[in-house]
């Protein structure tokens, strides 16, 4: 994919698109069934040439991932760790977004998205480039990562490279731990072709009777083993394994006695895991999930990787049997399902991974912080993983444990297997407290895990909703309500991760204290909204999706473009996760056309073209990959020198837009406001180790330190700063130096309470 590619889908609608040569510096047709849609049809009048497919723009994110596993600055356990995502983010990518994508193949759907492409088309595409990254992880692995790790004592074997007596002894282990949980399974006409579970990994076999009859098996290579099996009785101080399948293919004639085994190649199948759940028609939300759930395991087929060298004949046993076409096939050298590989971090080799890092206390200390008297006295904002996800359990803590609080609402998205928020929110209702979860059933692939949440919740007396039909609840909000001296007073937590103490160490994310009272106003009446009825449609402060949250943002940049237009100071910078709604890549167009800089900070998927002449030369797209994964969105607008910013829950997709509860907040304490850009902002836009500008063509260049300067990775920095700096007062932000500056900007002080 590169500039032919854009010349193509220009040729499609019978015009030249004129790229930059760089970042600027400084029918509803008849349906056989009822396929789910993939987000981000067609809408707009732009010409379809200028949107970036989404499906190969994430791919090309996941190219990024992978140029991490190669990029030796990284411990090496770390870069095994980003391979092993890419693995996994393909398989979720097939379950999900190919799925549906086959589904509307099938349904004879050729509705176009944005820049131009029936589903056909897409489907091409996405083998066509998936086929390429296949063989660059292979690459990765085997001339990259596999002699470094032998070269510092960690050994992936063949079985031809064990010795002798490691052999045997392998051996004795199948036999006595490995064979008694295998179950061959014959395909003839006295047996059907066994069901094939998704992200199964399994050996094809071919035997031969006595009489020299040809038969074929299926063993599955089973997933309560471990994948690397670590090789007995070894003397020295490496770690030294054999994958499990080879350990079984070496034996299979243990399996089929008085048969001669010839031949046996691995094959891994994927199946659509995407469930859909029919909520207007469910009676009970929870039995129909887990329905759902069950029946997830038996989606279809769209994706078998094989062994290279599995032959056609066999190939065609697959084809035929799992519904398939031939173009569903993908050959790969081994080891398939390199997901697996995440299992080396375990070994306790510290030197091969990196620093451990202890985030700061944030906003509170764990004990004796009079913690309502500090959101007081003003707003406290936290930045995780720098700032610790313990100042939001010590403040639930606190209110669960307070005689004055008298209620406390919040919205849980992922929780996590092991949340210490369940217990403190039974707790309070233990205590007499009226507490109110959105416990969001719908949460992809947590599905089971929020269920047994909800339950524990619910035996405890509180009162669990599941949100509204037709839209997940992604808003991170927590309430508390407090009586004081009289009155009661409204605590806030607003936030743009999951309320999840695991991800909140790996994610990074934005969390804001506040007790403003049109905050707290605004954040009531969504709980009103997702517990009740209710028909609002203006708020006070935040901008809350499905309702006014497009408008909003699209009205602040419609200031941004008179500031522009008349003169003034004008620019945007906009970190998010996925940029795809076609109306908003329309309106940042519009933007960059009246002279508005425009600066996006975008991790995944960006479906804008940057630097194409005469629409988008003012717009720059960097992408961060890095040890964290950056999912804050933060929204800054230059507003004529009087800066405002916004941060949430959502990003500009139209899932999030108009299929989600989505919350995003004004930042209105001035300090906090210079805190973003300083320590936020301004260190990613000078980041040269791990940002990569985004082409108009949809591919990625690092960026490169300018002349003079030295390297920069924003992440690095703050981890840095945040070790270095003397732990704040609550809610003082760090006071260290700041960075130069990148912009002209006055920011106005803080907003009366």
């Amino acid at each position: 994919m590169g500039k032919e590619y854009l010349g193509a889908m220009a040729h499609q609608v019978g015009r030249e698109v004129r790229l930059g040569t760089g970042p600027r510096k400084g029918l509803r047709p008849a349906r056989r069934a009822k396929p789910r849609s993939v987000e981000g049809k067609r809408g707009t009048s732009i010409d379809p040439a200028l949107y970036i497919n989404r499906e190969l723009s994430w791919l090309e994110f996941n190219d990024r991932v992978l140029e991490e596993a190669s990029d030796e600055r990284h411990p090496l356990l770390e870069r095994v760790k980003f391979l092993a995502i890419v693995s996994s983010n393909l398989d979720e990518f097939f379950m999900i977004r190919v799925a549906a994508i086959k589904e509307q193949i099938q349904a004879d759907i050729v509705e176009q998205t944005p820049d131009g492409l029936i589903p056909s088309q897409q489907a091409r595409a996405i083998h066509e480039r998936v086929s390429r990254m296949l063989a660059d992880m292979q690459r990765c692995f085997w001339r990259n990562l596999h002699p470094r790790l032998a070269e510092s004592g960690i050994h992936l074997l063949k079985l031809r490279d064990v010795t002798p007596q490691e052999r045997q002894r392998l051996t004795d282990h199948f036999a006595r731990e490995i064979y008694p949980v295998l179950t061959p399974l014959a395909f003839d006409p006295g047996h059907p072709f066994p069901y094939i579970s998704n992200l199964s990994l399994n050996l094809a076999v071919v035997v031969t009777t006595p009489s020299g009859t040809e038969r074929f098996a299926r063993v599955k290579v089973p997933d309560v083993l471990p994948r690397l099996v670590p090789i007995p009785g070894g003397e020295d101080s490496s770690f030294r394994y054999v994958w499990l399948e080879d350990l079984i293919a070496e034996n299979l004639g243990m399996l089929f006695p008085g048969l001669a085994v010839r031949e046996s190649y691995v094959f891994r199948v994927t199946r659509n895991a995407d469930i859909e759940i029919q909520e207007d028609e469910a009676e009970d939300l929870i039995r129909s999930i887990e329905e759902s759930i069950r029946l997830r395991r038996y989606g279809s087929v769209v994706r078998v990787g094989i062994e290279e060298t599995m032959p056609a004949r066999i190939r065609d046993i697959l084809v035929e049997n799992l519904e398939i076409t031939p173009e569903e096939i993908y050959p790969i050298t081994p080891p398939l399902g390199l997901s697996h590989l995440m299992g080396l971090l375990r070994i306790p080799r510290p030197d091969l991974k990196d620093a451990p890092y202890t985030p700061t206390g944030g906003g509170f200390e764990e004990d004796g912080d009079d913690i309502f008297g500090a959101i007081r006295r003003h707003d406290i904002l936290l930045h995780h993983p720098y700032d610790s996800f313990s100042s939001f359990v010590t403040f639930l803590r606190s209110a669960v444990r307070d005689p004055n609080v008298l209620a406390i609402k919040q919205t849980l998205y992922r929780i996590g297997r092991e949340s210490p928020l369940v217990p403190l929110l039974i707790e309070a209702a233990e205590n007499g407290k009226q507490v109110a979860v959105l416990v969001e059933l719908k949460a992809r692939f947590d599905e089971e895990n929020n269920i047994g949440w909800a339950k524990q919740l619910e035996r405890a007396g509180v009162h669990v909703v599941y949100g509204l039909v037709g839209l997940k609840t992604h808003a991170k909000i927590a309430l508390v309500v407090r009586r004081e001296q009289e009155r009661l007073r409204r605590y806030i937590h607003l936030g743009t991760g999951n309320y999840n103490p695991v991800t909140a160490r790996l994610y990074t994310d934005i969390g804001l204290f506040t007790c403003r009272e049109e905050i707290a106003d605004d954040a009531t009446e969504v709980f009103n909204f997702l517990t009740g009825y209710s028909g609002r449609e203006v708020f006070q402060k935040l901008a809350v999706a499905p309702i006014n949250l497009r408008e909003r943002i699209a009205g602040l940049i419609d200031r941004e473009i008179e500031h522009a237009r008349a003169g003034r100071e004008s620019h945007l910078i906009l970190k998010m996760n996925s940029l795809t709604d076609a109306r908003m890549i329309e309106k940042l167009y519009e933007a960059s056309r009246a002279g508005v800089r425009v600066d996006l900070i975008v991790r995944g998927i960006c479906c804008l073209r940057p630097g194409v002449r005469g629409l988008s030369e003012n717009i720059r797209v960097r992408s961060i990959v890095g040890r964290f994964l950056e999912h804050s969105r933060v929204f800054y607008f230059e507003n004529a020198g009087q800066a405002e910013i916004y941060v949430g829950s959502a990003d500009w997709m139209p899932r999030n837009l108009f299929k989600r509860i989505e919350a995003v907040f004004p930042i209105r304490d001035g300090r906090l406001r210079e805190q973003l850009v300083r320590d936020l902002l301004e260190v990613q836009l000078a980041d040269n180790v791990k940002a990569r500008w985004i082409q108009a063509d949809g591919t990625h260049a690092r960026v490169q330190p300018a002349p003079g300067e030295g390297p920069l990775d924003s992440q690095q920095a703050l981890i840095s700063r945040a070790r270095e700096a003397a732990p704040p007062a609550a809610g003082a932000g760090r006071r260290d130096a700041p960075p130069r500056r990148l912009m002209p900007r006055k920011t106005p002080p803080a907003e009366p309470r």
